[in-house]
């Protein structure tokens, strides 16, 4: 299972880019015994977030889904909101960055960015 995003994938994030902000959704499984190495990527982590003024809204484990499919339930979740798509793209890129990937990539066993666009305010008429 892929658990770090690809250039292509990146590529692919620009392009469909709708301009603004982006609040990534982030659902983690970890590995056997890779919880520590997470908690490492976070605390290592968060430094980037900050230099390409990201936030981080919410972090919190996953209890029993209430609706799901069986293999559904989610170790943890956590939601990161970014100035923008291309401020995501950056820091990914940053060799600095890239020093600590491997903790998290250690840490999981299976992952889901997901990218999420706000909807437009609605116009009752």
């Amino acid at each position: 299972m892929a658990v770090d995003p690809t250039g292509a994938d990146l590529a692919r994030l620009l392009k469909e880019d709708p301009g603004g902000p982006v609040v990534m959704l982030n659902l983690l499984r970890f590995a056997p015994g890779g919880r520590p190495s997470y908690e490492e990527y976070s605390r290592q982590a968060s430094r980037f977030l900050q230099r390409y003024g990201a936030e981080l809204l919410y972090a919190g484990d996953g209890d029993t889904p209430l609706v799901a499919e069986d293999g559904q339930a989610w170790d943890a979740v956590l939601v990161v909101r970014y100035p923008s798509r291309e401020a995501f793209s950056r820091m990914v890129a940053d060799p600095e960055y890239q020093k600590i990937t491997e903790l998290r990539t250690r840490a999981l066993s299976e992952a889901v960015l997901q990218p999420t666009t706000p909807w437009a305010p609605r116009r009752d008429t």
